[in-house]
């Protein structure tokens, strides 16, 4: 059961944080007659919301029974209804799925990607991605520190989906294997257009996650952090989030200026491959990270056992 809670969790995580992610994106980096032309975003944020219930729903399910250790077709109704309506986890999948619903309802309006419309639809979003942190570590402190952790926790999670959603948006965008003038056009100017977003985007993952982790490690665990489990994976996350920062770096400054002088000769095939080849391993390092983070949430943190 344990395998099958991380399963769902990091399918949760990546659906969630996709919906958001790509939302969000789309209202600061494309401009409104270019969103639904470069990205297929009515039918993702269908597919996305639609999944995004369904998996809430397994998860809570598997959640449950390991609350009560015992097996999931021991789980009883009382139990669920109890856990559902009487305890801030339940009350948070009440609220996700009421917003991923919303969100399946909204898109059908042809207001949804222009004007205000792509906001409240990013906004509605966020809710199902901050609603997470209270079915993980950031909810089990209490006090002043715990609505710190617990408020550090939503911005990382909002944060990390940032990036994920943009990293899908220039995949989507450069995913033909001859794209449209347009599509290079607008990624090459998305791209280089990412600079601020991207510099706050990693700027608040990287504090969040020092605040998380002292929260979850204490001072007084670090010296032997890296011989217990949570630790060994805490380690290879923050190798792959170094990837990421490596790969990112050299976007921005070799890449994009590579894809910007291939439009301007008419010379663009190698560089959109090379581009390519660098978000889809940025990307391949943002999903192992999220399978990282789905399995560190059902560890017991060094904090907690000590």
């Amino acid at each position: 059961m344990d395998s099958s809670l991380v399963a769902i969790r990091w399918s949760l995580y990546a659906d969630l944080g996709l919906l958001f992610g790509l939302l969000l994106f789309a209202l600061y980096a494309l401009k409104a007659s270019e969103r639904e032309r470069l990205l297929p975003l009515r039918w993702l944020t269908t597919a996305l919301a639609g999944l995004g219930i369904v998996l809430s729903g397994l998860s809570f399910v598997l959640a449950v029974a390991a609350m009560l250790g015992v097996a999931l077709k021991d789980v009883d109704h009382a139990s669920v209804m109890m856990i559902l309506t009487e305890t801030p986890v339940g009350w948070a999948l009440l609220a996700r799925i009421l917003a991923l619903t919303i969100l399946c309802a909204a898109v059908l309006a042809p207001w949804a990607f222009r004007g205000t419309g792509i906001t409240i639809l990013a906004l509605i979003a966020a809710i199902p991605v901050a609603s997470l942190a209270w079915s993980g570590h950031g909810a089990a402190s209490e006090g002043l520190t715990g609505m710190v952790h617990l408020a550090g926790d939503i911005l990382h999670l909002l944060a990390g989906s940032a990036w994920i959603g943009a990293l899908a948006a220039f995949i989507l965008m450069l995913s033909r294997r001859s794209p449209i003038f347009e599509q290079l056009d607008t990624a090459h100017r998305a791209l280089a257009g990412f600079a601020t977003a991207g510099t706050v985007i990693v700027g608040l993952v990287v504090v969040t996650g020092i605040v998380n982790s002292y929260a979850l490690i204490g001072p007084q665990n670090i010296s032997g952090l890296f011989q217990s489990a949570y630790g060994q994976l805490l380690f290879i996350k923050l190798v792959l989030f170094g990837l990421m920062l490596a790969l990112a770096a050299s976007n921005r400054f070799n890449l994009t200026p590579a894809l910007a002088t291939g439009i301007e000769d008419g010379n663009i095939e190698g560089a959109v491959m090379r581009l390519r080849r660098s978000l889809w391993l940025e990307g391949g390092a943002a999903v192992l990270i999220l399978a990282l983070v789905a399995w560190l949430g059902t560890l017991l943190p060094p904090a907690s056992a000590g």
